[in-house]
């Protein structure tokens, strides 16, 4: 029997949670902590009185309970992507975004497949091999052929020795036939954000578009695992609603794939609402601060413990630093969120900042967060080995609960480091870079593992790319 859309965001649930978990003892609280710290995950009853704590004892135990689930599970490995926007024609009427319909002072731009193939160039000349592909919803500007096309562009780009080797895709909601052909044109994750879980708060942001139909949106994830993508992310743009109710929500997402589908989300993201040409954010009243925003991150980090967690260019450098050891496991680097920026700032060209989809905080270049994260003991990681070899789904989750998954991901980390050092690090970044590298082969459990990429770090120096396990 075909699955059948149905709305699992039960408000009122949500709610009566919220409510039961703002009663509870500090005694329940201490014991969900404990609980957390087993990397079982946490259901929502018990997220929902996490999310309410605010004893500064009670929040300083879940941070660290965070960092040891954190480390336990992705060691100091950070994921490294950056977005391509390729396109910022929308028919939405998103009023929090730049895009919309009504805003008549954005310049319109769609990239030409040789435009999107200099975009890439850029993004490769920066060390990156990830990215999440972003684009407005137009039916004529920007159908799906058109992102096909693109996405077949940007995997056929060489550059000296590098390429494209993941490609995210964040498009609007379509049907199950359109996510088959994603899945045929090798996407790796299907990214969408709900924006909001709260029904009326959802209508009043998206009066007019395709994107007004929130069970439509909703049920995105559902279509494409039909569709045959196993990876998926979700997530929400945080200061459209209560955060506390958003985060219930989430969760109760994640559980929903789960149950229907055997797997939840690969990953979820955490944008929190930022300006944008025509936006202000004067009229948003639920605008997170930076102290519940570290809650948030903690929370979800305790409550689903294998899951990824990205962090975009939103946050300021010395506070996304610190969000990072309390979960987050994939950043954006060096982002440009305007269509065409990459090859702009590549020829010393002023970027056009009135196409953005909204500003950005975090302005080091990749090498900069690099040579930063490697001082703070992390391990710089562009790796795709698991996506390439089957490793999705229900299949990389069972890995990763049974631990086993770091004696590939430590190895392929390194790996793709040492690659970003030989062909486009400093000799500054080189040298912190070796000396994180050697650092790091310590934290492989595997012996014959800790062997293999000996061996192939070797092959790298002489000039092999691309190796993985």
């Amino acid at each position: 029997m075909a699955y059948q859309a149905v709305d699992f965001i039960d408000e009122s649930r949500i709610w009566s949670l919220l409510e039961a978990g703002r009663r509870a003892s500090r005694q329940q609280v201490e014991a969900i902590i404990e609980k957390a710290g087993l990397c079982k995950g946490l259901s929502p009853e018990e997220v929902a009185v996490l999310i309410q704590v605010e004893d500064e004892e009670l929040l300083e135990k879940m941070y660290a309970t965070a960092r040891e689930i954190k480390e336990a599970i992705y060691g100091k490995r950070m994921v490294f992507f950056a977005p391509l926007y390729i396109s910022n024609h929308c028919v939405n009427s998103c009023a929090y975004c730049g895009y919309h319909a009504a805003n008549r002072d954005m310049p319109r731009r769609k990239l030409s497949l040789e435009e999107i193939e200099a975009e890439v160039r850029a993004l490769l000349r920066m060390g990156h091999k990830r990215i999440a592909l972003e684009t407005g919803e137009h039916p004529t500007e920007c159908p799906l052929d058109y992102v096909l096309e693109a996405m077949q562009t940007i995997y056929s780009v060489r550059e000296a020795n590098s390429n494209i080797r993941r490609i995210n895709v964040n498009i609007a909601a379509t049907g199950v036939e359109d996510y088959r052909r994603l899945k045929e044109a090798g996407i790796g994750t299907y990214i969408l954000f709900q924006e909001t879980y709260h029904h009326d708060t959802y209508a009043r942001l998206h009066p007019r578009g395709p994107k007004s139909d929130y069970l439509w949106h909703l049920t995105a994830m559902d279509r494409a695992m039909q569709g045959g993508i196993d990876d998926v992310g979700i997530g929400v743009l945080y200061g459209l609603f209560d955060f506390r109710f958003e985060v219930v929500a989430t969760l109760l997402h994640a559980e929903h794939l789960e149950e229907v589908f055997g797997v939840g989300p690969h990953t979820i993201s955490f944008p929190r609402l930022r300006p944008a040409e025509g936006v202000s954010l004067d009229s948003y009243p639920h605008l997170v601060s930076d102290r519940d925003f570290r809650k948030i991150i903690a929370v979800m980090r305790l409550a689903v413990p294998y899951t990824g967690m990205i962090l975009s260019t939103r946050e300021a450098p010395g506070y996304r630093d610190e969000l990072m050891a309390l979960g987050i496991s994939q950043i954006s680097a060096g982002s440009c969120t305007g269509v065409g920026g990459y090859q702009a700032r590549m020829c010393g060209e002023e970027e056009n900042s009135s196409t953005a989809q909204f500003e950005v905080a975090d302005e080091r270049t990749p090498e900069e967060l690099i040579r930063n994260l490697c001082v703070a003991g992390y391990l710089p990681s562009w790796c795709t080995a698991c996506y390439r070899s089957g490793r999705t789904g229900d299949r990389f989750m069972a890995l990763a609960k049974t631990g086993n998954i770091a004696n590939v991901c430590q190895p392929n980390a390194i790996l793709t480091f040492k690659e970003y050092l030989e062909d486009y690090a400093s000799p500054e970044t080189r040298e912190v870079g070796e000396q994180a590298i050697r650092a790091q082969l310590a934290a492989i459990r595997s012996e014959k593992a800790r062997a293999v990429t000996l061996e192939r770090l070797a092959r790298i120096e002489a000039g092999e790319r691309d190796l993985y396990l």
